[in-house]
C-alpha cells in the first residue's frame, strides 16, 4: 500500500512539473518569436529578404498555438515602429500568401486598432495604422478599391458642418501623408478615383482658413525661406510627387523582391469604416508651421544634395527623424546614435537634416513635445559622437538663427537663449564673440544685443560671475551682467537719514539672536505709521520695507538661507501681506534688494506663491506696474509671469481631477446602494470613507473659487496688455511716428506667448475675453493676436 501511495504522489508531482515546464517552454517560444519579429530589418549577416522569408516560415509553423500573440506583436510593431512599416507589411503579405485566413484575421485586428485609436484620440497611432493598411495594398493583402473607399469616407469629414476645422484638417492630413506609400499602386490601378481624391483635397485646402498661421511661425519674415503651413507644404510635396508619376526615392520596398509570390495571393476587402462623429470631449492636434532653416546652398557642394522644400523626400526624412527622437528621447546617447545611424545617410546631408529637425522641434509653437533640455542634451551627444562635422553645422545654424533673430517669435527667442547658454556651458563657454561685434553699435533693445545679454545672464546661472566676465571681450562690457549681489539700502551710503534705519538694525540684532515672529512684529510696531488706519484696512509700507529687505538680506547667502528665513517668519509675512497692495509692496522690496540677481527674484517669487504669502494676481499687477517699466522687456519678468500662471493652472487641474474622482465614487456608491456590502466596500475611497454629498459640494465650491481666480488672473493680464499696447499705438498715432518699435514687437510677442503657452486653459474663457476685452472696437493689431489664438481650435 505504501509503495502505491508513493507512486501516486510521484505521478501528481510529475503532472504539475510537466504542466509548469510546458508553460515555461511556451513562454520561451513566445519571447523568442517576439524578439525575432522586433529585430527583423536590423543589421545582420543575411539579406533582409532571406530573413523575412525565414521569419514568415517560422511564424506560419507557430500560428496554431501562438496566433493571438503573433497578431498582437505585429499590430504593436505597425504602430510603435512606423519607420519599419514596409518590412512588417511584407511579412504580413508573405503570411497571407501562405495562410489566407490569418491575413483576414490580421486585417480585422488592424482595423479594430485603427477604430479604437480614432475614438480615443490617439492621432499618431491612427495615422500609422492607416499607413500600414495602405501599404498592405502594395503587398496584395488588401484590394485597392476598399482602400479608396476608406479614403473617401475619411475625406467626407472635410465637408462636415459645425465641427472644428482641426478635425477636418487631421483627416485630410492623414490621407495626404499616406499617399507617398501607396500613390503609385493607386495611380496604376485606380487612376480616375485617385484624381477625384486629389481634387477633393484641393477644394478643401483652397477654402480652409489659415488665420492661425502667423501665431505659429518661428519667424515673421518669409525670407530667405517661406514658413509654410503644414497642410499647404505637404500638399505642394504630394503634387510634386504626382508630377513625378508617384515615384519617390526614400521608402524601402522589400515586397518588390517577393512580387511573384505576393501577386498570387488572394486579397481581402476592408469592412466599411466610418470615422467616429465629432464629440466635444475630443481634442485634435493643433496645426503647425513647417520650420525651414537650410536649403541646398547652405550644405557643402561636394556632399549629397539636400532635397528641396517641396520634394516629398524632405517630408519623409523629417518625419523619420522625428520618429527616432520620439522613440528614444528619454535616453540621449541612444537617441544621438540612432539619429546618426539613419538608414539613408549616404543619400542626404544628414547633419543638416538632423540639426534643422532638432531646432524645429525645440522652437515648435505653442510648445515643444519634450522638455527643452532634452533637445539641448541630444545636440551635445551628437557633437561628441560626430566631432568632425556636427559642431561646425551647429555653429553655422547658430549663426543663421542669430542673423534672423530680428523677426523671431518671443517664445522661440527665449528657447534660443536657454539652449545657447546651456550649450556653451557644456563646451567651456568657448565662442568667437568677435564675429558678432557689429551688434554692439545697435540700440540695446534690438534683439541681437539683447540676445547676447540674456545668454550671459542665463550662463551666469550655470557658472559664476568672474568666469562670465573673464570669457567676454572688453568691447562687450556694456552687455556683461552686474555682480549678482544684494543692494541693502539700510547699510548703504546715506542710510542714516532713512526713516527705518534704526528699526532695521534692531531687527538684524533680534533675528541673529533667534527671536520669535512675535518679537519681530514688536520691533516693526515701533515704526511710524503712514496714514495708517486699521478700519480702512490700509498697510504700512515702511514696516514691509524694513522687514522684507532686512530678512532677505540676512538670508542672501544662498537660496536655502532665504527659504529658511521665509519659513521661520512666514507668520510675519502673512500679517503684513493682508491686501494685494501690501503683497505688491513685498515684491517691490524684493526687487529693490535683488535687482541685479534675476534668478534669485524668480526663485523667491515662486517661494512666495507656494507659501501663500503672495497671490497670483498681485504678481501680475506688479509686473505691469509703472515701477517695472524698465524691466518689462527682460526675460526674467516673463519667467515669473509664466510660472505664476502655471501654478494657478496646476491648482485648478488638481482640484478638477479630485472633484471628478469624488463624483465618480459617489455615482458608483449610489448605483450600488442596493447591492451587497462587498460591493459597497469597493466604492470606498483609499481612506476607507465614501465621499458624502456635502464633501463633494465643498470640493466643487473650492474648484469654482479656483476657476474664478484663474479667470480673474487672465483678465488682469490681458487687460493690462491691452492698456499698455493701446496707449503706445495712440501715442505713436498722435505724434505721427512709427508704432512698430522694438518695445512694441516685444510686447505684442509676449501677448502672443501668453495665449499660446497656456492655450488649453485660456481657451475655456475665450468667450468671456471676447465679450469683455477683445471687442470689435479694439485696435486691429491687438485684436488679430486674439483671433489667431481662437482659430487654433476653431
Amino acid at each position: 500500500m505504501s509503495r502505491r501511495r508513493a507512486h501516486d504522489d510521484d505521478d501528481g508531482y510529475d503532472r504539475v512539473y510537466k504542466k509548469r515546464r510546458r508553460v515555461s517552454e511556451n513562454q520561451e517560444i513566445e519571447d523568442r518569436l517576439e524578439s525575432l519579429i522586433l529585430r527583423v530589418g536590423e543589421k545582420s549577416t543575411s539579406s533582409l529578404e532571406s530573413n523575412l522569408e525565414g521569419l514568415a516560415s517560422v511564424l506560419e509553423a507557430d500560428l496554431g498555438v501562438f496566433r493571438t500573440k503573433i497578431l498582437r506583436i505585429l499590430t504593436d510593431c505597425a504602430i510603435k515602429m512606423p519607420e519599419k512599416c514596409t518590412i512588417y507589411t511584407t511579412l504580413v503579405g508573405l503570411l497571407n500568401a501562405k495562410n489566407f485566413n490569418f491575413g483576414g484575421e490580421f486585417v480585422d485586428y488592424m482595423v479594430k486598432n485603427f477604430k479604437d485609436s480614432l475614438k480615443s484620440c490617439k492621432w499618431n497611432a491612427a495615422r500609422y495604422s492607416l499607413r500600414f493598411l495602405a501599404d498592405l495594398v502594395n503587398c496584395h493583402v488588401l484590394s485597392c478599391g476598399s482602400l479608396m473607399q476608406l479614403f473617401d469616407n475619411m475625406l467626407d469629414t472635410a465637408n462636415e458642418d459645425s465641427v472644428p476645422q482641426v478635425r477636418r484638417d487631421w483627416y485630410v492630413f492623414a490621407v495626404l501623408s499616406t499617399l507617398p506609400w501607396v500613390g503609385r499602386e493607386l495611380y496604376e490601378k485606380k487612376e480616375q478615383e485617385l484624381d477625384h481624391l486629389m481634387v477633393t483635397i484641393e477644394v478643401f485646402l483652397n477654402k480652409r482658413s489659415k488665420k492661425h498661421q502667423p501665431a505659429l511661425k518661428v519667424w515673421s519674415s518669409d525670407t530667405p525661406h517661406p514658413q509654410e503651413e503644414y497642410l499647404d507644404c505637404l500638399w505642394a510635396q504630394v503634387r510634386k510627387l504626382r508630377q513625378d508619376n508617384w515615384a519617390e526615392k526614400h521608402i524601402p520596398r522589400p515586397y518588390l523582391a517577393f512580387d511573384s509570390i505576393l501577386c498570387e495571393a488572394l486579397q481581402h476587402n476592408l469592412p466599411t469604416l466610418l470615422p467616429p462623429p465629432h464629440h466635444e470631449s475630443y481634442t485634435y492636434p493643433i496645426p503647425t508651421v513647417v520650420f525651414r532653416m537650410f536649403d541646398y546652398t547652405d550644405c557643402p557642394a561636394e556632399g549629397p544634395l539636400l532635397p528641396g522644400s517641396h520634394a516629398i523626400e524632405r517630408f519623409l526624412i523629417e518625419e523619420h527623424l522625428r520618429q527616432i527622437i520620439d522613440n528614444h528621447f528619454f535616453e540621449r546617447k541612444d537617441c544621438a546614435a540612432q539619429l546618426l545611424n539613419f538608414p539613408y545617410k549616404a543619400k542626404i546631408p544628414l547633419d543638416y537634416c538632423i540639426v534643422e529637425v532638432m531646432f524645429g522641434e525645440l522652437f515648435r509653437l505653442p510648445s515643444p513635445k519634450h522638455l527643452e533640455i532634452c533637445y539641448g542634451s541630444i545636440l551635445i551627444e551628437l557633437c561628441k559622437l560626430q566631432p568632425s562635422t556636427m559642431p561646425q553645422v551647429l555653429a553655422q545654424a547658430t549663426e543663421i538663427l542669430f542673423r534672423r533673430i530680428d523677426s523671431m517669435a518671443a517664445a522661440a527667442f527665449d528657447r534660443f537663449v536657454w539652449w545657447f547658454a546651456y550649450h556653451l556651458s557644456n563646451f567651456q563657454f568657448r565662442w568667437s564673440w568677435e564675429d558678432w561685434d557689429s551688434c554692439l553699435q545697435r540700440d540695446p533693445e534690438h534683439p541681437r544685443p539683447k540676445f547676447i545679454k540674456e545668454v550671459l545672464l542665463k550662463a551666469l546661472r550655470l557658472s559664476y560671475f568672474q568666469r562670465i566676465r573673464d570669457m567676454m571681450p572688453e568691447t562687450y562690457a556694456e552687455l556683461i551682467p552686474l555682480p549678482p549681489e544684494p543692494i541693502y539700502k539700510y547699510t548703504s551710503e546715506g542710510a542714516s537719514t532713512l526713516p527705518g534705519t534704526s528699526a532695521a538694525h534692531e531687527l538684524v540684532v533680534s533675528i541673529r539672536r533667534k527671536c520669535t515672529p512675535e518679537e519681530v512684529l514688536t520691533v516693526l510696531n515701533t515704526l511710524p505709521g503712514q496714514g495708517d488706519n486699521e478700519e480702512s484696512n490700509t498697510f504700512n509700507p515702511l514696516k514691509i520695507d524694513v522687514f522684507v529687505q532686512t530678512l532677505l538680506n540676512l538670508g542672501s547667502k544662498s537660496f536655502s538661507h532665504s527659504f529658511a528665513a521665509i519659513g521661520k517668519f512666514h507668520y510675519v509675512f502673512k500679517a503684513l501681506a493682508e491686501s494685494e497692495e501690501a503683497q505688491i509692496c513685498i515684491l517691490r522690496n524684493m526687487h529693490a534688494l535683488w535687482k541685479n540677481h534675476y534668478q534669485m527674484m524668480v526663485v523667491l517669487s515662486d517661494k512666495f506663491l507656494k507659501t501663500g504669502i503672495i497671490e497670483c494676481s498681485a504678481i501680475a499687477n506688479w509686473i505691469f506696474s509703472r515701477e517695472m517699466t524698465s524691466e518689462f522687456t527682460k526675460l526674467y519678468i516673463w519667467e515669473i509671469l509664466h510660472l505664476t500662471i502655471r501654478k494657478k493652472n496646476k491648482h485648478v487641474i488638481k482640484l478638477n481631477t479630485e472633484v471628478t474622482e469624488a463624483r465618480e465614487k459617489l455615482r458608483r456608491a449610489e448605483s450600488r446602494s442596493g447591492s451587497s456590502s462587498e460591493d459597497e466596500d469597493n466604492t470606498k475611497d483609499k481612506s476607507g470613507e465614501r465621499p458624502s454629498e456635502d464633501v463633494v459640494e465643498r470640493m466643487e465650491e473650492k474648484l469654482e473659487a479656483a476657476q474664478a481666480d484663474q479667470k480673474n488672473l487672465f483678465l488682469i493680464i490681458f487687460q493690462r496688455f491691452i492698456m499698455i499696447l493701446s496707449e503706445h499705438l495712440v501715442r505713436c498715432d498722435t505724434d505721427g511716428i512709427d508704432y512698430n518699435t522694438h518695445w512694441y514687437r516685444w510686447t505684442i510677442g509676449r501677448l502672443q506667448q501668453v495665449f499660446l503657452a497656456h492655450h488649453e486653459q485660456v481657451q475655456k474663457y475665450s468667450s468671456t475675453l471676447e465679450t469683455l476685452l477683445f471687442t470689435p472696437d479694439l485696435d486691429p493689431h491687438i485684436l488679430d493676436v486674439f483671433h489667431q489664438f481662437v482659430s487654433l481650435r476653431a
